[in-house]
């Protein structure tokens, strides 16, 4: 098993920045399987979505085309860390983050922090 656990979440003005943290914690070889940790979100009223992804090398990137230029998600292996850095943040990216870890292949499981919540005021 993998647990999940977001920090970083809170209340800032448009045009401000905050930095998500996911913490990965478990047993050694399950953390190992994991292929891509992701960001995603959900606004109220709204389906969540695909914010960014980071493969487990950190090689390949994927974000989403509304953050695309403004976020950056990295990651830190010694650490089990992956971060989401937010910038130039607006109204409309206001919802719940959640983290995501994939390992992919037939024994194929999907693990999801709980969020944390960002709100930015306008």
């Amino acid at each position: 098993q993998v647990q999940l656990v977001e920090s970083g979440g809170g209340l800032v003005q448009a045009g401000g920045s905050l930095r998500l943290s996911c913490a990965t914690s478990g047993k050694i070889a399950a953390i190992s399987s994991i292929n891509k940790m992701g960001w995603y979100r959900q606004a109220p009223g709204k389906q969540r979505e695909m914010v960014a992804s980071i493969t487990s090398g950190g090689s390949s990137t994927n974000y989403a085309a509304s953050v695309k230029g403004r976020f950056t998600i990295s990651r830190d292996s010694a650490k089990n860390t992956v971060y989401l850095q937010m910038n130039n943040l607006k109204p409309e990216d206001t919802a719940v983050y959640y983290c995501n870890a994939l390992k992919l292949g037939p024994m194929m499981r999907d693990y999801w922090g709980k969020g944390t919540l960002v709100t930015v005021s306008s």
